[in-house]
């Protein structure tokens, strides 16, 4: 039986958190860039747009 690679475990994992953690801090820049406006279609002075 073949002895287990865990320095290769460990570094699929590292890669894997990694990734999570550049596709979390791209959401974050892309929401920043990019904010959803709350507009509820009134305009400023409380009437409706």
């Amino acid at each position: 039986m073949a002895k287990t690679n865990y320095s290769f475990e460990k570094r699929q994992r590292e890669l894997a958190k990694k990734k999570q953690q550049d596709a979390k801090q791209a959401k974050k820049k892309a929401e920043r860039e990019n904010p959803k406006s709350n507009d509820t279609g009134r305009d400023p002075s409380g009437g409706v747009a």
